[in-house]
């Protein structure tokens, strides 16, 4: 299993455009386009940085992981994601070596990419998601 960087920081916030603002305005950050991914019941933002990218995540529906995560902690950092080349043998490791997998599969992400997130209490209180970027997603 290779982890080749950091891919971004979710931060979970309750109004993309009310918060989108800061990272524009007061940190010079600059944002791509808005985009709702449906399967996860959010909207996102990604904000470019040199080396990894912060992403604002917006609930749709109020039975997101979003929306119940922001009800119960409030606005805030949500998870960690890395960036991986092959996202199926990266879960089938983490299965093997009994680490709790949100969902049952690998599942579509922003930008067309393969996504999982495992359980935090695995994980020492963090949220992880692996990424595998598709071409041209």
């Amino acid at each position: 299993m290779s982890i080749d960087k950091v891919s971004h920081i979710g931060i979970a916030v309750k109004s993309i455009d009310d918060r989108i603002k800061f990272y524009q305005d007061s940190l010079g950050l600059k944002s791509t386009k808005t985009e709702v991914v449906e399967e996860q019941k959010v909207k996102v933002a990604f904000l470019e940085l040199e080396n990894m990218r912060l992403e604002l995540v917006e609930p749709t529906s109020k039975e997101s992981s979003i929306a119940k995560f922001i009800d119960k902690r409030g606005e805030g950092i949500h998870h960690i994601a890395f960036e991986v080349r092959d996202i199926e043998e990266v879960f089938l490791n983490m299965r093997k070596a009994g680490i709790r997998i949100l969902g049952d599969s690998v599942s579509k992400g922003a930008h067309g990419s393969k996504v999982f997130f495992t359980h935090p209490k695995d994980t020492g209180g963090i949220l992880m998601e692996f990424v595998e970027e598709v071409e041209n997603g």
